[in-house]
């Protein structure tokens, strides 16, 4: 950024809830299947259709809201939030607006900036404040297909129309497009971590939007926004923030205006380009739903739902710390995802050592899983089997460099670490007599260097260790050589 200015960023997360059915009608929560055909009276908007509230919307809205440190409200109202789209059936959006499901939020999240290759430098604590997280249902897809100098078309697909949406809105606490990406990611993973909403942005059910400005460094008031709209990945996300913020400050520079708008991110050009004017909210018309009465949510019906919590990224981050004595860095990275983080402790409960099954689950396992694209939940390699091989090298029976080659065969076939280790020749000879004579066998044809490091050249001693595994085709125990070794020599 240049030097003077400084970005303010607002962001906005609009999460699919994870429920079996929409917001306010029994047609199931789907995606594909043929356009139209997962819909009703009620989320087709049809004149005298009613809606109905559904139960699990508020337990997973419950769940999301405790899971980003916000408060539940005991009473929030439902209202029309009225525009036109060709996708909006009603003419009208059934959301929240001065009364919001919850509200006063406070997340701290770990942060770094990153060099050109996007490498994070160190990782600081930003505390943000969440405004709001309201309730409210989705619109339909529009469709265009065509190409330049044809014919164009414009379908609808209503079948996504009235999915259940929690809209998470905070303050412009970012500085910088780092933060927003790191922000987004937390949102993202402490969503899936409490089954509140699937937040798979490839799929759709988790779009965030940025509101971007800059202002001169020391400057209180705000210059006019631009809100960056359908941005469908993390990293599309920060990219375009960035090419915002300097869009803007040369704009400034230049004397020329900056127009309260919505802009998309030209993913080919790499730019942002103009979208249509922004509204303020009294364009929409708000005004409360008649059709369904205000929402209210005991204090009991929200100490069940954290009952049932299951505990939180950075608390089991911070225990695994204390209890396992793993680094930060890899106790971070073991909670990214909830079921290696489950994998990690069934591991390291069998193995009693967590830090050897750390290393091996973020370095031989994580390269696997990668290569393969495979989630950790569709690995053939259990956390029983790979703890069982990790013992099998621990015990010396197998080394490092041959541990490695049976993971990758184990992650490849589901076979136990006994049955590969037999496969690949890797059993280890531990018997004393049979290592002996190996190395009485060396002995005898290194006369010269073993008068050497008798006569005080202890650096043979490798030397004659490689002799006695090369002669036993790597299959001796190295532990047993080097005490055996010592004793002959």
């Amino acid at each position: 950024m240049k030097e003077g200015w400084e970005a303010v960023i607002g962001m906005e997360i609009h999460a699919q809830l994870a429920t079996d059915s929409k917001i306010f009608c029994s047609c199931a929560v789907e995606t594909g299947g043929e356009p139209n055909s997962n819909t009703c009276p009620v989320c087709l908007g049809l004149p005298g259709a009613l809606p109905v509230l559904n139960k699990q919307v508020i337990e997973l809205g419950a769940k999301a809201a405790l899971a980003l440190g916000l408060e539940v409200q005991e009473t929030s109202v439902f209202s029309r939030k009225n525009y036109f789209y060709p996708d909006l059936p009603k003419g009208y959006q059934i959301s929240q607006y001065d009364k919001p499901f919850s509200a006063n939020g406070h997340l701290t999240i770990l942060t770094a900036e990153r060099d050109e290759h996007g490498r994070a430098e160190e990782w600081k604590p930003m505390t943000i404040h969440i405004q709001r997280m309201h309730l409210e249902e989705d619109a339909g897809k529009n469709v265009h297909e065509g190409l330049p100098d044809t014919d164009k078309y414009s379908y609808i697909d209503l079948n996504r129309a009235g999915t259940p949406l929690g809209e998470i809105v905070t303050s412009p606490d970012f500085r910088t497009s780092w933060q927003a990406y790191d922000y987004v990611n937390y949102v993202r993973r402490a969503l899936q971590w409490v089954g509140a909403s699937d937040a798979d942005m490839e799929k759709g059910n988790l779009r965030c939007e940025a509101n971007v400005s800059v202002r001169r460094v020391g400057e209180t008031a705000f210059r006019n926004k631009v809100e960056l709209k359908n941005l469908n990945s993390v990293r599309f996300m920060q990219k375009a923030i960035e090419y915002e913020i300097e869009r803007q400050i040369e704009a400034h520079e230049k004397g020329e205006p900056v127009n309260q708008e919505s802009r998309l991110w030209d993913e080919k050009n790499n730019r942002t380009r103009f979208m249509r004017s922004k509204e303020d909210a009294h364009d929409y018309r708000y005004f409360p739903e008649p059709d369904l009465q205000p929402l209210r949510v005991t204090r009991e019906f929200v100490d069940k739902v954290k009952a049932l919590m299951p505990e939180m990224p950075d608390t089991m981050r911070d225990r695994f710390i204390e209890v396992y004595g793993v680094t930060f860095a890899d106790a971070s990275q073991l909670v990214s995802d909830k079921d290696l983080a489950a994998y990690f402790e069934t591991t390291s409960r069998i193995t009693a050592n967590p830090k050897m099954s750390a290393n091996w689950i973020l370095g031989e396992l994580t390269r696997e899983l990668n290569n393969s694209g495979k989630a950790i939940t569709e690995s053939l390699l259990t956390a029983e089997d790979l703890a069982e091989l990790l013992i099998t090298i621990s015990s010396g029976s197998i080394n490092n460099s041959q541990g490695k080659e049976v993971l990758i065969e184990m992650f490849a076939t589901g076979k136990p670490a006994p049955e590969v280790i037999k496969e690949k020749g890797f059993e280890q000879v531990s018997d004393i007599g049979a290592i002996e004579k190996i190395i009485e066998d060396v002995m005898a044809a290194n006369e010269a260097n073993v008068a050497a490091y008798r006569g005080g050249n202890e650096k043979l001693f490798g030397f004659f260790v490689g002799q006695v595994m090369r002669a036993s085709q790597g299959k001796a125990n190295p532990k047993v050589v080097n005490e055996l070794l010592k004793n002959k020599l």
